[in-house]
């Protein structure tokens, strides 16, 4: 019986995937620092709220590192906290940028193109790294949606410093971190659903292992 939360017609993650995880880790854990240091110097919300996301994800990776030789159930348990995490992340992000709507003063938009640039570059590896694994069980497709909201998330954050560059306004920064924090919730939702599925059909499987 102690074998029926380990039985998955979706078998552990190989060496490839580690050793992207592993990556993808220490990308994030950089990226973070340059972002946290360079959302606080230009005041840019989507840039904090990037910087943010890094940190979250770098726990999420270490979580899957943690996890990859263990069975669906606690692979799909880890996933279930990663997903909870990620919408954690998108009602953050959207009270953050509620709240420096009344503040009205505009980022600082040069380095939040260069920053932001420089975000893309990372994650735009990371999700080509993971892109093979996107199909996997839970714990394998949280970690590509993670690296591809990253993406798109640094795409829009270049978007919004042009848009402050030209209009003067913080406006651009706050709707891209609202983008944002959606994509963290639609993201994070998915997640939950797809972990709760895969714990319902484990919980299914052991009364027959049981007979």
């Amino acid at each position: 019986m102690p074998c029926c939360t380990s039985c998955s017609s979706t078998p552990p993650a190989g060496p490839r995937f580690r050793r992207a995880l592993w990556v993808a880790l220490f990308i994030n854990v950089a990226m973070f620092a340059v972002e946290i240091g360079a959302g606080i110097k230009s005041g840019s919300v989507s840039l904090l709220a990037d910087a943010v996301d890094f940190a979250g994800d770098a726990a999420n990776y270490g979580i899957s590192l943690a996890v990859l030789a263990m069975g669906l159930t606690w692979r799909s348990r880890a996933a279930l906290v990663k997903g909870l995490s990620m919408a954690a992340f998108g009602i953050f992000v959207v009270a953050k940028a509620g709240w420096s709507a009344f503040a009205g003063i505009p980022p600082e938009p040069l380095t939040m193109g260069v920053v932001a640039s420089l975000a893309l570059l990372a994650n735009a590896g990371v999700a080509l790294m993971l892109y093979a694994f996107r199909d996997g069980d839970a714990n394998m497709r949280s970690v590509w949606l993670c690296s591809r909201n990253d993406a798109i998330g640094n795409l829009a954050v270049m978007i919004a410093a042009a848009g402050v560059f030209g209009t003067g306004s913080g406006w651009p920064d706050l709707l891209v971190a609202l983008l944002m924090g959606a994509l963290a919730l639609s993201a994070g939702v998915a997640v939950v659903r797809q972990a709760r599925q895969e714990l319902g059909s484990v919980s299914v499987q052991v009364p027959t292992q049981i007979l």
